[in-house]
């Protein structure tokens, strides 16, 4: 009798631990992702604002930025390289903890790599710092040393959470892309910092970045929105081998001095050519949701949207290859608001169809999100997060699949699962 109230205690006292701690990771994450935003945000806007103005800034940014990161790399941070995602997963498979200072590395970088141009976004280096809060939490007692990635789960569904302003999108994200499996633990940990994530930037009054009211869909659009998926999935290949082929060509070049030059050099001419890459992409999106409505499909909007189709992938790419830190999931929304705009306009001019625009922007941004990551749960809540609207939910989630899949028959590897070259 005795030994089973001392092991019903130490149970409840175990969970009890585990839930608290699950609430501050949760919480810390959101923290983190919510400053990260809008300390990016409010850098972005004012250098690109200053870009505009002056064009030589151009020049300058992109070199400043990436030598930055580099510097405080060799000096702050001891040599050690960012992986991205791939870190999350190489310490779930090893047992290893995630070192603490990735918490501040990759908050730095990804803040120093889009206000200064560089074509990638802050999701990643959210992901990774948040992962690396939960597994610090992993560290400080015993009993938490079984539940290693239900932590590190819950601090990138705190993470998230607080990126998007939807709970939904953080819990999926770590259960499809990294932990890929349920569990009692799981589900507790996780559901309590997405809680307190969603209730801390309700508190503050964070509002998603594209709110907006999408008033209805038509069904006759679905063979649309079918094409749309398999374009998308198409897409979402180009931009993941993009993103191989220009990493190993830059662990190729040799010093890294040589790689910041052409790097920078890159960057800065693609964004004279196309403003609408420069950081994250996000302004150009906004602009165009704006005035889709309004879009007139002329000669030189379909070089402009082609030209943007096709740099997007490769400046992502080349930021990323010469020493910037993110991922695919901002390119990956991106691409596909235009590639939605495109395909809504192609429509609407050549073959009179009457479809909505802005409804494929949104849909776009998803089904180009699903392909890149294969996740489509993931994708299908965090637009619906990011647009604070769920009219299109079901269009999305069809969509989603089509794209998954359709990038899957074509190349079935993502940028986090390609197995490493021996």
């Amino acid at each position: 009798m005795f030994l089973r109230s001392a092991r019903e205690k130490y149970i409840f006292t175990s969970r009890s631990k585990l839930a608290i701690a699950a609430l501050v990771v949760g919480f810390l994450a959101a923290l983190l992702a919510v400053s990260l935003r809008k300390m990016t945000e409010h850098y972005e806007e004012i250098l690109f604002h200053k870009a505009t103005l002056h064009p030589l800034y151009l020049l300058i940014f992109p070199f400043f930025g990436l030598s930055l990161i580099y510097i405080l790399r060799q000096y702050l941070f001891k040599k050690k390289e960012n992986k991205g995602i791939k870190e999350v997963f190489e310490s779930n498979a090893s047992g290893k903890p995630l070192p603490s200072y990735k918490i501040p590395s990759h908050f730095v970088n990804g803040l120093l790599t889009v206000s200064f141009g560089g074509s990638t976004g802050i999701e990643v280096s959210t992901v990774v710092a948040t992962a690396a809060i939960g597994s610090l939490a992993n560290e400080k007692e015993k009993i938490f040393r079984k539940y290693k990635t239900e932590l590190i789960c819950a601090g990138i569904t705190g993470g998230l959470t607080g990126l998007f302003c939807t709970p939904f999108a953080g819990l999926l994200f770590a259960y499809e892309v990294v932990s890929k499996k349920m569990s009692k633990a799981f589900i507790i940990t996780n559901i309590l910092a997405a809680a307190i994530a969603f209730a801390f930037i309700t508190v503050i009054g964070e509002k998603p970045v594209f709110a907006m009211n999408i008033s209805h869909w038509h069904v006759y659009a679905a063979p649309y929105f079918v094409l749309l998926g398999v374009l998308c999935g198409l897409h979402s290949v180009y931009l993941t081998k993009c993103v191989i082929f220009f990493k190993e060509r830059f662990a190729g070049a040799g010093r890294h001095f040589y790689k910041i030059i052409i790097g920078a050099a890159a960057i800065s001419l693609i964004i004279f050519l196309f403003p609408q890459l420069y950081g994250e992409g996000y302004h150009a999106i906004t602009e165009n949701i704006r005035n889709s409505g309004e879009l007139a499909l002329t000669f030189p909007k379909i070089m402009l949207f082609a030209g943007i189709l096709f740099f997007k992938p490769i400046i992502t790419s080349i930021t990323l290859g010469a020493g910037g830190d993110g991922g695919v999931f901002a390119p990956s929304i991106f691409t596909g608001a235009f590639l939605g705009l495109l395909l809504a306009a192609v429509l609407n001019t050549f073959f009179d169809a009457g479809v909505i625009p802005v409804n494929f922007m949104v849909i776009g941004m998803a089904a180009m999100l699903s392909a890149a990551i294969h996740a489509p749960l993931t994708a299908l809540f965090l637009v619906c997060g990011l647009v604070d609207d769920y009219t299109l939910f079901l269009p999305i989630f069809i969509v989603c699949f089509i794209s998954k899949h359709t990038a899957q028959i074509v190349y079935p590897y993502t940028v986090y699962s390609l197995p490493a070259k021996k």
